[in-house]
C-alpha cells in the first residue's frame, strides 16, 4: 500500500520530533532510517540537499522541514488535538513560540555544547545565555503541567529534543539547577511510551532496503 516515506536520522532533533509527529497522529508513514555519511540515491534523487528528516509524500510532493512535518501529518489526523484546531489564534502562538526555540535557542544551544565540548572558557556564558529560555519555559510551567496549559500540544513536542539536548550537556549541572518544573516536564516526557517508541532503532535502510512502517 502507498504510504509517504520518512527518510530519518536517529539522534537528530529534528528528526526526532518529525517521528514525534507521526507517531502522534498516527499517521502510517514508511520509515527509512539513514547514515548521512552514505545518503541512499534514492533520497539524493528527491533531494539533492540530502538533509533529514524528509517527507516524500508522492513523486511530486515533499517536505523537507521537521515542524512542517508534524503540522502536515497532524493537519490529517491529530487524536489528542494538539494543534487546538477550535482556536487557529492558539496554533499562532505555538508556531511563534516554536520559532524562538528554533532559532534563538539552538544557535546558543550550539555555542553551549561547543563550549563544553572543546573546553572553552566561556561555557558559562553560553549557558547562561540558553538559561533565559529555560527560565520562561520554568514560569511557565509554575501553574500547568504543559507549555500551553494542562494539555500537551504541539510545542511540548516540537521543543522537546532541544531542551533534552541542553539537560544533557552538563548533566550534574542540570540536575542541580533551579528548573524543576523544566525537569518534572522533561522527564515525563522521555520516560513515556510514546518517547520510547519515538527511539527505536531500525537497520539503515541501505543495509537492508527495507522501510518500517510507523504510525
Amino acid at each position: 500500500m502507498h504510504y509517504p516515506i520518512l527518510y530519518s536520522l536517529q539522534h537528530c532533533p529534528y528528526a526526532i520530533r518529525a517521528r514525534m509527529g507521526i507517531l502522534l497522529a498516527k499517521y502510517p508513514v514508511w520509515l527509512r532510517a539513514v547514515d548521512l555519511k552514505d545518503k541512499p540515491a534514492e533520497m539524493l534523487a528527491v533531494s539533492p540537499t540530502g538533509t533529514v528528516p524528509l517527507l516524500l509524500i508522492d513523486q511530486a510532493t515533499l517536505i523537507d522541514e521537521s515542524l512542517d512535518i508534524m503540522v502536515w501529518v497532524l493537519q490529517k489526523s491529530d487524536p489528542n488535538n494538539l494543534l487546538v484546531s477550535e482556536n487557529p489564534s492558539v496554533l499562532a502562538d505555538m508556531l511563534n513560540l516554536i520559532n524562538e526555540y528554533d532559532n534563538e535557542f539552538k544557535s546558543r544551544l550550539e555555542k553551549y555544547k561547543c563550549a563544553k565540548r572543546y573546553h572553552e572558557n566561556n561555557r558559562t556564558e553560553c549557558r547562561q545565555q540558553c538559561e533565559q529560555f529555560i527560565a520562561q519555559l520554568e514560569k511557565r510551567l509554575t501553574s500547568t503541567d504543559f507549555i500551553m496549559g494542562n494539555k500537551p500540544s504541539l510545542v511540548d513536542y516540537a521543543i522537546l529534543p532541544f531542551i533534552r539536548q541542553f539537560a544533557r550537556v552538563e548533566r550534574q549541572w542540570y540536575l542541580q539547577s533551579p528548573y524543576p518544573n523544566v525537569r518534572q516536564w522533561l522527564n515525563k516526557h522521555l520516560q513515556s511510551p510514546l518517547f520510547s517508541k519515538t527511539m527505536t532503532k531500525y537497520p539503515l535502510w541501505l543495509e537492508r532496503q527495507e522501510s518500517f512502517l510507523i504510525g
